[in-house]
């Protein structure tokens, strides 16, 4: 008994279990190392997003007054009052004043014309940085004269030169040099409203000014001490709160410039996790099955004194390291892979970016691959501590009866908690973690039991009248070490994520056509005075181009809320102006949701108003409320008596708020004008008539706000499908992974069939009849929870119809069923190859 007591309570040998792990893994080496593979691609999604993440976070950082230009910048939708301007006066130790707004500029040349955006300087602004521009003297020399800043893009597109002239309102400038970027540019901003740079002193000559003009005015201030910047503003603050006056400071341009990106690389982020879980799905299941083979290895440790503990420790050696050579490797691809993100986002991103090697996101997708493949493996793994040395003598398949692990739910729990975490990490918010995390939980839950149902269905409805090949390829189904939970699981969840995305780029597309139908509109007219009004659309019709619509506008503020202004109400609804309209019925794009609506001022006198639906909830007003609007000095009381859905994907003139008519039709107004151009000639052409006429008229050509977004979507969709890829690679790694793992079992099982007399073409027949059905259950339950979640997505988050395309569908089930059946068949292979002989004396 002493030398009993002595063998059992002998110390650790750590350098032993190191060496047996070793030793152990030298027979599995390809095994282990598509355990390895299936997670190197959600780290390397994981760590290439964490880099660019970490890069353009020090970019801004870095440039941070580049993107502000000064260190204070007070912005308002309105002229200032005389208040706010003697305060204004009296900031900074240098200062600079900018008015900008839309309007078109017509190139003298070649009579071309498009709509810009007009930034009217006075100043040395930028402080910080520089307008960079072609030649460089150009950024200083424009402001001594007549002459303008040209972006750009559009001196491509009217092959214009410096020197040209161009035409801005009722003034000709001179084209003095090329924009190449303004501060807090991006590409698509340049492409949607192009720059146009001019001297503040011409603003008024141009005669821009007038009723309907949506100038905003900006003062920058330049602090000799900018650390006191934050102490003036915390001064004046009550001030510009009361005028309705935005303020910008250095440090709030950096926190919302992070705050911009923030969503797209947490979306990328979730993307790859989600990647990554796949991968450690398959290694999980393919740990559960490599347990399964050694339990006759580790019952013969048992019976030669092995702790269980001990024998548990020598696979979680493997497994820790499995993931941190996977680890290593995806964070090194990861690193390479980082570079190609910025090639694709730059033109959304108003900083240089300069990539370099991020070791905190190294470090971090090291630890988390580690963590991640422990986690888990471990379910698999605490089943070695209760094997038996009696399995050293009676090995059987069958699950013994033994009473509750509850190391092992502990182990599920972890996982669970781990995935909300994490999420919660990227999403800082816990309601969406909680969603993200239950939604992957539900869809899980449906596959697995997806497969369990699927394999107890076929053991006990399997008809007895199938042929022998197809009653033995779905028996592999439901066999000892059978892959099908694994593979539903992994293949679903990859064939889910990648359909949700393709439909939701397609959501997002299909709201643009139809935008751009036939029947809809593509040029908008606009900042159209009264007595412009009927020569603009007999001049439009002139051109052979129908009026669509002709609306007006009426600038507006609201005064009170239920006799209040401020107090117990919405602040933002007293902020800035209102364009609003008046008409007598609805349009196409309006939906009356609540109350009734009014077209006319009703006898009584009294004004309802109809309000969107959205609107009305952020300032915090419903049916029955009265509003106070102050339009251009008058006060209009008015009463709320209808809430509107409005579809603002429509190409038309949609309001927030809608008056009847009867009420400000001898308000000061402009109007705008709806129509559709057939062709570019025509457009071109058109365009340049409007502005000889009309140079205070702006025109939008739709069309090209179109191809824009257009552009703009494909990019989004590459770097989803970007992003996807690394799901549909890790899917097919974990699918080869399975196919390989229980190979030691598809050699007896071969071997049986082939010394019972079956054919080389047998075995290859029940082989992909096996894969085939796996991959249509996989997939097709895959894209079910994908048009389930698609369907969600755009009636709660798009506010869109989803129908789900036919023809797409139908060929990524196949593309998906073939895959899974060509890498099960080409995996089998090698089996199929190997003598019956060789397997039986083993």
């Amino acid at each position: 008994m002493p030398e009993n007591k002595s063998v059992y309570s002998r110390p650790v040998n750590f350098g032993w279990l190191f060496k047996m792990a070793w030793r152990d893994s030298r027979r599995n080496r390809g095994r282990l190392f598509l355990f390895i593979s299936s997670i190197i691609l959600g780290i390397a999604a994981l760590v290439a997003v964490y880099s660019f993440k970490d890069n353009l976070q020090r970019d801004i950082e870095d440039q941070a007054k580049n993107l502000a230009g000064a260190d204070l910048t007070i912005d308002s939708r309105k002229v200032v009052s005389k208040k706010a301007s003697v305060l204004l006066d009296t900031l900074g130790d240098e200062q600079a004043t900018e008015r900008s707004f839309a309007s078109m500029v017509y190139f003298l040349k070649n009579n071309g014309s498009r709509l810009v955006q007009i930034r009217a300087l006075k100043g040395n602004y930028p402080y910080y940085g520089h307008i960079e521009t072609i030649p460089f003297t150009a950024e200083d020399s424009f402001k001594k004269d007549r002459r303008a800043l040209v972006d750009k893009t559009v001196m491509l597109q009217f092959n214009a030169k410096v020197g040209d002239s161009i035409k801005v309102g009722s003034l000709s400038f001179a084209i003095e040099g090329i924009l190449e970027k303004a501060p807090g540019q991006t590409g698509i901003s340049s492409t949607v409203a192009p720059i146009v740079y001019i001297p503040l002193r011409y603003l008024e000559q141009t005669g821009l000014t007038k009723i309907g003009s949506r100038i905003q005015y900006k003062y920058y201030y330049k602090f000799s001490n900018p650390e006191k910047v934050e102490a003036v503003l915390k001064k004046i603050q009550p001030l510009l709160d009361k005028e309705g006056l935005d303020a910008e400071t250095v440090a709030s341009k950096k926190e919302e410039t992070g705050r911009s990106f923030r969503d797209v690389t947490r979306f990328l982020s979730l993307s790859g996790f989600i990647a990554l879980l796949l991968g450690c799905i398959g290694v999980g299941s393919a740990v559960h099955v490599y347990i399964g083979e050694k339990l006759g290895s580790i019952a013969t440790l048992r019976c030669l004194g092995v702790k269980a503990w001990e024998a548990f420790m020598i696979y979680l050696i493997q497994i820790v390291f499995i993931g941190l050579t996977g680890a290593i490797l995806g964070s090194i691809l990861g690193t390479l892979i980082q570079f190609v993100l910025p090639v694709v986002l730059k033109d959304f991103i108003p900083v240089e970016l300069t990539m370099q090697i991020s070791w905190s996101a190294i470090g971090q997708g090291v630890m988390l691959g580690m963590i991640i493949s422990v986690l888990f493996a471990l379910p698999s793994l605490l089943s070695v501590r209760r094997i038996s040395p009696l399995n050293a003598l009676r090995l059987s398949f069958e699950k013994s009866n033994q009473s509750v692990d509850y190391l092992k739910w502990m182990v599920y729990v972890l996982i669970f908690s781990f995935v909300l975490i994490f999420t919660w990490l990227q999403m800082r918010g816990w309601i969406e973690a909680i969603i993200f995390t239950g939604s992957i939980g539900i869809a899980f839950l449906l596959l697995y039991g997806l497969s369990k149902l699927l394999m107890g269905l076929i053991r006990r409805l399997m008809p007895a009248s199938l042929s022998y090949l197809w009653r033995q390829g779905f028996a592999n189904l439901y066999r000892p070490n059978n892959q099908t939970s694994m593979l539903t699981v992994s293949i679903g969840l990859s064939t889910a994520f990648i359909c949700t995305l393709f439909f939701v780029q397609g959501i997002l597309m299909d709201r643009v056509t139809l935008s751009s139908g036939e029947n809809q509109a593509n040029m908008v007219l606009f900042d159209i005075q009264n007595d412009q009004n009927g020569a603009v659309a007999k001049l439009t019709k002139d051109f052979k181009l129908p009026v669509m619509s002709q609306v007006p506008i009426v600038t507006v503020r609201i005064e009170e809320i239920n006799g209040k202004k401020g107090k117990g109400t919405s602040e933002r609804a007293f902020r800035g102006e209102l364009r609003v309209t008046f008409q007598d019925t609805l349009t196409a794009a309006e939906k009356i949701v609540k109350g009734t609506w009014t077209g006319k001022t009703a006898p009584s006198g009294i004004v309802y108003v109809s309000l969107e639906e959205g609107y009305a909830k952020r300032i915090q007003v419903d049916v029955g409320d009265k509003i106070v609007f102050n339009v251009q000095g008058m006060l209009i009381p008015a009463v709320v008596g209808s809430l509107r859905s409005v579809n603002w994907a429509r190409m038309q003139t949609n309001f927030r708020v809608t008056f009847p008519t009867g009420v400000l039709e001898d308000a000061p107004q402009f109007h705008v004008l709806m129509t559709r151009v057939t062709s570019g000639t025509v457009s071109a052409n058109f365009q340049g008539a409007v502005v000889r006429n009309f140079p205070n008229v702006s025109v939008i050509d739709l069309q090209l706000i179109l191809d824009v977004l257009d552009e703009l979507l494909s990019k989004i969709g590459f770097v989803i499908q970007f992003m996807a890829a690394f799901s549909m690679a890790t899917g097919w790694i974990v699918l080869i992974s399975a196919v390989l793992t229980s190979k030691n079992q598809r050699l007896k099982e071969i071997a049986l069939l082939r010394t019972l007399g079956a054919s080389r073409k047998q075995i290859v027949m029940i082989t992909a009849l096996e894969y085939l059905f796996l991959g249509a259950i996989s997939a097709g339950a895959g894209m079910i929870l994908a048009i389930g979640g698609s369907w969600a997505l755009a009636i709660f988050s798009f506010n869109a119809s989803f129908v789900p395309p036919l023809l797409p569908i139908l060929v990524l089930f196949l593309t998906i069923c073939f895959l899974v059946l060509i890498t099960g068949v080409l995996s089998s292979r090698k089996v199929l190859n190997t003598a019956p002989l060789t397997v039986l004396n083993a």
